[in-house]
């Protein structure tokens, strides 16, 4: 199997255990297991692909529904001995975000041939999918935590694109993009890495405004 498409797989499947973790954590059944799990697991991959204009991707190879939903039962039946599921989440979706990542840049520079739209495609496919998780599930966005997060996929886009722009194999490529978006990721969950924030004022309240 070609390193990019095993990204690919890795980043959904760790992506649907995330949104099993999330059901687990609000002790849905079965079906909200699976339903998490797939909107988490293929939620960024159908935006890029709905955007590039290709067949969506799961639509065309169904195993990947497969994928989602064989994932989110193995979670219903051993969530329970994890202890600290949030902590897990957490990292695994890291490593979904650098994964998928890295595969939604290399499609959008298959697709398009252009590197702008290539590093977009990495940051909306690596990131969207733990988006919509945290918003159907009712957890703390990973989008509003204080820590590096869109800006890991960002540089896991922009090392992909530049190393395979040099020439350099594919497969050096998607490693390279894959493990900076990994490390920069888990140095903002392990050592609270932020990027300097807005600190002007807070906004006014919209009673304020009418």
């Amino acid at each position: 199997m070609a390193p990019v498409v095993l990204l690919d797989y890795t980043g959904v499947a760790l992506f649907a255990a995330t949104g099993a973790l999330a059901a687990s954590r609000k002790q849905l059944d079965i079906i909200g297991f699976m339903f998490l799990g797939a909107v988490t697991g293929i939620g960024g991959g159908t935006v890029r692909d709905l955007i590039l204009g290709v067949p969506v991707f799961w639509v065309e190879q169904h195993v990947y529904i497969l994928v989602c939903a064989a994932t989110a039962t193995v979670l219903f039946v051993t969530a329970h001995l994890i202890e600290s599921r949030y902590r897990l989440l957490l990292w695994l979706d890291a490593v979904a975000l650098a994964a998928y990542g890295v595969f939604g840049a290399y499609k959008g520079l298959t697709v398009t041939g252009s590197a702008t739209v290539a590093v977009v495609m990495g940051m909306i496919t690596g990131t969207l999918g733990g988006i919509l998780r945290d918003v159907l599930a009712g957890e703390p966005s990973v989008l509003m935590r204080q820590e590096i997060y869109v800006s890991a996929a960002l540089a896991g886009a922009l090392a992909f694109v530049a190393v395979h722009g040099a020439g350099l194999p594919l497969s050096w490529a998607a490693g390279l993009g894959f493990l900076l978006a990994l490390g920069v990721r888990s140095g903002a969950l392990v050592f609270g890495w932020t990027i300097p924030a807005y600190r002007s004022r807070p906004g006014r309240d919209p009673s304020d405004t009418a």
